[in-house]
């Protein structure tokens, strides 16, 4: 088949839209600035929503629903949350329709809303208004709940699942007695992103704090997880949120206390969306297609029989047949491919444009040998190896094929953060070398906004393990006891 995929080098932005799009992940909706998420893309999806709930209910969390609409009054109660939103959100103001007696639907003038719905851009507002309501006690305290949805930011310029209009996701909001115990909950979730990204996506991911510019709006503190693309952008990957008692003071959420004192509870929220999708197509992929981690690989062994006639094939697929069971006894999810519709050629190209992790090729000269082909996806290599054992071997293969491709993307992420201690060096960095600069900031918003307008640089994180220093900021010159990461971002 012929992939008809634009070199990463000549074209970053259109290889990437031509991978999601060819290897049948989504396409672009009717509906502008909206995506359809294909059943191959949606597998990926649900392999990473499987793997992420799991770990929520590990940690004590509970699944819940709350509803799509958010009366508009709810935002204005939060005053930095409504600011930080306003601009994206999508507002409902009527609720019929009807026929103009010419043949056209219109909207019914007169079933105007009393009240403005918001549809949700996050779900702060609505599910503290709900909290009200369950919290009374310290004994019904910490309230940990998450919710999968999705939710609709009015977006401009869109990307498949890197930016749309309407995304998935899902979002934590957890209510705790003490601030201590809610910033605790805020960084035990970030370890859980960073745990995911790395050891399941093979995302190398930087910990980290946002700046104040940066910070979720509505609350104290912002952690995230931010990544390295192949072209040197930045994407964040996750973010967990200290509310402190913003939303439970806009809401009157309070608690009694053991000691019978009345208080507002402490708050999270953290959440990661489907954009992790396009973290790991550009993280790993190449110029021949996707590159999936095998722990996310909705095939991760692919069969083709090579034949002539059927009664080669019957011999192969009487193999296969008693192979399949042991590969699935290991965990490993495996395809066999045996259409008459389409060569061996075709379908080795269609696997190594979907990602698939192993492809087992078996001929007769195979089956007269007790041997198989086995290619790599990760180095696209190919192998002579025995069907004696073969399960196993393949099962071993998959854990190297996993760490491989962690490694791969750590060595890139590692080789392109450089230190800049120069505002000259640091902007021919981002010309020459691009990654994450690490420099000296004096810590105010005056400088940091400067320099975003500047270079389009961003300040993507303080991150959690830095380690302190004297130095002065690259732009002031002023004092500086750290250095923080930039880059530009997706």
């Amino acid at each position: 088949m012929s992939k008809g995929i634009t070199s990463k080098s000549e074209d970053y932005s259109q290889w990437y839209n031509d991978i999601v799009i060819k290897a049948d992940l989504a396409e672009h909706s009717s509906v502008k600035g909206c995506m359809v998420i294909k059943p191959y893309g949606y597998s990926i999806w649900e392999k990473m929503q499987a793997v992420l709930d799991h770990k929520f209910k590990e940690t004590g969390h509970s699944n819940a629903y709350f509803p799509l609409f958010i009366p508009k009054s709810y935002f204005s109660k939060e005053a930095a949350h409504v600011d930080g939103f306003a601009t994206e959100c999508a507002v409902v103001t009527h609720y019929r329709l009807k026929n103009d007696g010419n043949g056209n639907i219109i909207v019914d003038e007169d079933a105007k809303l009393e009240e403005e719905l918001i549809v949700r851009p996050t779900s702060e507002t609505i599910i503290w208004n709900t909290y009200k309501g369950w919290i009374q006690s310290y004994r019904d305290l910490p309230l940990l709940i998450n919710q999968w949805a999705n939710v609709v930011r009015w977006e401009m310029r869109t990307r498949l699942f890197l930016r749309t209009t309407e995304f998935l996701w899902q979002e934590g909001h957890t209510a705790h007695a003490t601030a201590e115990e809610a910033i605790e909950e805020t960084e035990k979730m970030l370890d859980v992103y960073a745990d995911f990204a790395e050891n399941w996506m093979g995302v190398p991911v930087v910990k980290g704090r946002k700046t104040e510019t940066e910070r979720f709006a509505g609350a104290l503190d912002t952690y995230c997880i931010e990544a390295l693309m192949q072209d040197g952008k930045a994407l964040q990957a996750g973010t967990s949120h200290f509310l402190g008692q913003n939303f439970a003071k806009a809401f009157d959420v309070k608690f009694t206390s053991k000691e019978g004192k009345q208080e507002h509870v402490w708050a999270s929220s953290w959440g990661v969306s489907t954009r992790l999708m396009g973290a790991l197509i550009m993280a790993h992929s190449d110029d021949s297609g996707l590159v999936l981690p095998p722990k996310l690989a909705p095939i991760q062994v692919v069969i083709v029989p090579i034949h002539k006639g059927d009664e080669e094939l019957q011999k192969i697929s009487s193999f296969v047949d008693e192979l399949i069971p042991r590969l699935k006894g290991y965990g490993i999810s495996v395809k066999y491919d045996d259409r008459d519709s389409q060569r061996p050629g075709f379908k080795f190209a269609e696997y190594e444009l979907k990602g698939v992790p192993i492809r087992l090729a078996i001929g007769a000269r195979d089956m007269e040998n007790g041997t198989v082909e086995l290619a790599r996806r990760d180095t696209k290599e190919k192998f002579t190896v025995p069907q004696e054992g073969l399960a196993e071997h393949i099962f071993q293969l998959l854990a190297q094929i996993q760490q491989n491709i962690y490694d791969k993307a750590l060595n890139f992420r590692n080789e392109h953060i450089t230190e800049a201690n120069s505002y000259e060096e640091f902007k021919d960095l981002l010309e020459t070398k691009t990654g994450f600069i690490a420099a000296h900031w004096d810590g105010t918003v005056e400088t940091e906004k400067r320099i975003k307008e500047e270079t389009k640089a961003t300040i993507r994180c303080i991150p959690l393990d830095n380690k302190l220093e004297d130095g002065v900021c690259i732009l002031t010159g002023n004092p500086s006891k750290q250095r923080v990461l930039f880059a530009r971002a997706y």
